[in-house]
């Protein structure tokens, strides 16, 4: 079983969020890539309201049927 992620969406915080709920309602945790609050807690302005959801390679074709 492979350990990579695939980049399976970006967009605003809300429909990140909102797919991310739909996502973990089917047993499927992705990860959360938030560039602007790694820069804000690094000390850096970061204007992106963007965020990142990234899955498993093995859960990626699940995860684009949900969408």
């Amino acid at each position: 079983m492979s350990d990579s992620f695939t980049l399976l969406y970006s967009g605003s915080v809300v429909d990140v969020q909102r797919i991310k709920a739909v996502l973990e309602e089917n047993n499927i945790y992705p990860i959360l890539k938030d560039e602007n609050e790694s820069a804000r807690l690094a000390g850096f302005g970061a204007p992106s309201m963007m965020q990142q959801l990234l899955v498993l390679d093995s859960e990626l074709e699940k995860a684009k049927s949900l969408l």
